[in-house]
């Protein structure tokens, strides 16, 4: 059974082996949160040479790259080698996303709608993809690029908020009013409480 859990990558090294489509997706996820990943295969799709914090080690897996890492996602088109790399990983106590196998994983990595500090996960536990992507897009559509805006302004006024009401109750009533405004009402919330915190 998956634990849904967000996971600082400050201090992780990154593995991705495979060189294909969804190794790409992969690294392109990581490239969203400004992750830097080192990517080993033999070929690439074309789109990896666009990708910015990637190091591109062009030949086939060798045991010696598990070295000194600690997330891996194994991504090839060999079920046999994706299997055989899960083990050595498993030994050394790396993370390990096996792709094309939910059982070799130790973890899955969930489709996602990102807007600045708002992050939604989206799973099925590997049941169904394509119900991910379309609860994806309706998410997309929902929650649009103005919630990075949005986000950013609430945790501003949230530090404000905490800072005025020391009744927990009251704080808690003040937050929950707070998220009912619009991304306007928001932004003219936050002038005021700006002005009356000096």
């Amino acid at each position: 059974m998956f634990y849904p859990i967000n996971i600082n990558l400050d201090n992780m090294n990154i593995l991705v082996v495979g060189g294909g489509k969804v190794a790409l997706r992969k690294c392109k996820n990581f490239s969203d949160f400004g992750k830097s990943v080192t990517i080993v295969s033999p070929i690439f799709e074309d789109g990896f040479s666009e990708l910015e914090n990637v190091k591109l080690i062009k030949r086939e897996f060798e045991e010696r790259d598990l070295n000194n890492i600690n997330m891996a996602i194994i991504a090839t088109n060999n079920r046999k080698l994706n299997a055989e790399i899960s083990d050595m990983c498993r030994k050394r106590n790396i993370i390990t996303n096996v792709v094309d196998d939910i059982d070799k994983s130790n973890f899955t990595v969930s489709s996602y709608v990102k807007r600045g500090n708002l992050l939604i996960g989206i799973s099925t536990g590997g049941t169904s993809p394509s119900l991910s992507a379309k609860i994806k897009r309706e998410l997309e559509e929902k929650y649009g690029e103005e919630y990075e805006e949005y986000t950013l302004i609430l945790g501003k006024l949230r530090k404000i908020i905490i800072k005025k009401y020391e009744d927990k109750s009251e704080r808690k009533k003040q937050l929950n009013r707070l998220v009912k405004l619009s991304l306007d009402e928001l932004k003219k919330e936050y002038i005021k409480e700006k002005i009356n915190d000096k």
